[in-house]
């Protein structure tokens, strides 16, 4: 499926359920938004708001933090 997106394509309907329910399984499996984004050839925004839609928590971005340091 996501071979047959042309970047900025109307994704809808059937289609749009199948997307979701994919990108969903690839992310909750560990893959990034970012990682989803370029192997479908669509915006990271694209792919924030399928998976918000379908009800997936996001993960936080990771990295440092500015918080107590663990001594």
């Amino acid at each position: 499926m996501a071979d047959t997106l042309k970047k900025g394509t109307r994704v809808t309907g059937a289609d749009r359920e199948k997307l979701a329910s994919d990108l969903k399984k690839r992310y909750s499996a560990g893959e990034s938004i970012r990682a989803l984004a370029a192997s479908t050839g669509r915006s990271y925004g694209f792919i924030h708001r399928i998976l918000s839609e379908s009800g997936v928590t996001l993960r936080g971005r990771g990295g440092a933090t500015r918080g107590k340091s663990k001594r």
